[in-house]
């Protein structure tokens, strides 16, 4: 329930659902003021000789209450969700009005047209009502786009981003302890796999599409394992395989050590994911990596990029891991 409060707007919402409701009701209401000088039934669709289609008047009235309610709330609901652009949420709010306003003007036009009649089939719309209505509808329709505030409101990502502000303000240290790594392997790896796969699904294409596709899927697959992110807080150290699948994860309470070391991605298996006795990888590519020791004898080897990087990445393990173990092997908040 909080989530989805704090993914609409709730002005907005209320103003949605209220709105058309009470536009419809007031329609209603004036309809049936004037019902006895409505003849029974009403006309509801005219042809070139007049009057050709007739409905009792509940009928007429509640469907056209219905269209107020369903159409006009339908486009004003548009406006709703946070997550839209904000240029779209007032063209929404604006439209939404203006259907509203412009299926009541219409029916309005269709009841005053038959005032005073004893047989709907002389009725015709009234016209004057038709345009003055039609035209406050689209001028009140603007109006309403350009007056929407449509600004987001406070919601959870607020409160989280508060709440790391303050401990960051509290703290110092804490975003010094705290980095972000984007890893991959080099463009001519990419351009390879892409000369291995692609070509030849693009000449399979007319002869087997289903293979050709499958080869696209699979590069695909190939290059999102060439990609890695390392995350690396007081919590410990993280590393998600394709920027989202995590494989690996060290409590800062268990890092006995951590350094920067030029490896071999054939010394450890080849690219990708591997696991080996006590050694745990995930490399992209061969050069600078982070070589962390666990305290219980295992160790994990992660590729860093430059060795600038990749000294950086270590020096941050190394010394959340010494906090770890100064507060007693608890990672620190």
């Amino acid at each position: 329930m909080d989530r989805f409060r704090d993914s609409v707007d709730a002005r907005a919402l209320r103003f949605a659902l209220g709105f058309p409701l009470m536009l419809a009701t007031a329609f209603v209401v004036c309809a049936l003021l004037i019902r006895t000088e409505l003849p029974e039934p009403l006309a509801v669709r005219w042809a070139e000789g007049g009057a050709a289609d007739f409905a009792p008047f509940p009928a007429v009235t509640g469907v056209g209450a219905a269209l107020i309610v369903l159409l006009g709330g339908g486009v004003l609901l548009q406006a709703v969700p946070l997550s839209r652009p904000a240029v779209m949420r007032r063209i929404m709010m604006g439209a939404g009005l203006f259907v509203s306003l412009f299926i009541t003007a219409v029916l309005a036009a269709v009841l005053v047209g038959q005032l005073g009649l004893d047989n709907a089939r002389q009725a015709q719309v009234d016209v004057t009502v038709l345009a003055m209505g039609s035209g406050a509808a689209l001028g009140l329709g603007f109006v309403m786009g350009f007056v929407f505030k449509a600004d987001e409101r406070w919601s959870a990502d607020d409160e989280k981003a508060v709440a790391a502000a303050l401990a960051r303000e509290i703290d110092p240290g804490l975003a010094r302890d705290a980095v972000s790594l984007w890893v991959h392997a080099r463009s001519s790896v990419f351009v390879m796999l892409g000369v291995a796969t692609v070509l030849p699904a693009a000449l399979l294409t007319i002869a087997l599409p289903w293979l050709a596709a499958l080869l696209v899927a699979l590069a695909l697959l190939a290059a999102a394992c060439l990609f890695a992110r390392i995350r690396v807080d007081r919590g410990g150290l993280r590393v998600f395989a394709a920027g989202f699948v995590r494989v690996l994860e060290v409590p800062a309470g268990a890092i006995e050590s951590a350094t920067q070391q030029e490896i071999r991605a054939a010394d450890f298996g080849g690219w990708g994911y591997r696991s080996h006795g006590s050694t745990t990888a995930l490399l992209v590519s061969s050069g600078p990596a982070i070589v962390v020791g666990r305290s219980d004898g295992r160790t994990v080897t992660v590729s860093g990029g430059s060795a600038a990087t990749a000294e950086n990445v270590a020096q941050v393990i190394s010394r959340v891991a010494a906090r770890a173990h100064r507060d007693g092997g608890a990672a620190g908040v």
